[in-house]
């Protein structure tokens, strides 16, 4: 099978200004990547299910993935002179930046029709908030269906032209999404109907107070009989 960098060559070749680079993964199994742009993705994905070299004819996994917002300190280094006149010395010098938060969608593509794959796709949002849409890749392969409705009620990643994007696992008015790196999980649990452990004392701080207890007065002594 072609290596990501021959199909990322190809594509760019039948898709003239398409954004589409190689994601290295730094892991032993070195299965690298595909990040896409958003306007040919869909066009992409047909190349790649109908390409008679490649006919990546099964998406087997959809996956959400949040990268939230950090800090990345990159480090540079240059030669100064020694003003004493010694052999010049190098310096270091560290520049703190942000990088913005986004969340990805990644497809593990294979073809079962030559027994080859995966060749992975990543489709990234523009941050976490308000930019957070990217295409569906149902249309293509129809397999995507319910795992991408899963990072849409999970990861709140919008996919477009999905044909029944809706909540999957968590009920409709439900807040939030449970897989982002910084949701806060709520501490009542309403839908735990036998908490237990440390649902149970996360959720007795909503239970309510019961009223004090009148005290009891001391039985009064018998006399001593004669």
């Amino acid at each position: 099978m072609e290596t990501p960098e021959q199909i990322r060559d190809r594509l760019l070749a039948r898709f003239p200004g398409a954004e589409i680079s190689v994601v290295a993964n730094p892991a032993p199994a070195a299965q690298h990547s595909l990040l896409l742009g958003h306007a040919p993705a869909v066009e992409i994905a047909r190349f790649l299910r109908d390409d008679p070299t490649l006919k990546l004819d099964q998406c087997s996994n959809v996956t959400g993935i949040d990268w939230p917002e950090k800090e990345i300190v990159e480090t540079t280094k240059s030669t100064v002179p020694d003003p004493a006149g010694g052999p010049p010395k190098v310096v270091e010098t560290k520049i703190k930046r942000i990088q913005p938060g986004y969340l990805e969608v990644v497809y593990h593509l294979y073809s079962i029709a030559l027994g080859h794959g995966p060749v992975i796709l990543r489709l990234r949002t523009g941050n976490r908030t308000d930019a957070v849409t990217v295409p569906s890749l149902t249309p293509v392969w129809r397999a995507c269906e319910f795992q991408e409705r899963e990072v849409f009620d999970l990861f709140g990643v919008v996919l477009t032209g999905h044909p029944d994007l809706r909540r999957i696992l968590m009920w409709d008015a439900f807040k939030d999404f449970p897989m982002r790196r910084d949701y806060v999980a709520p501490d009542d649990y309403e839908w735990e109907p036998t908490p237990h452990g440390d649902v149970l004392e996360k959720a007795k701080r909503h239970y309510p107070v019961p009223p004090a207890a009148a005290p009891v007065a001391p039985a009064a002594q018998e006399a001593p009989k004669a």
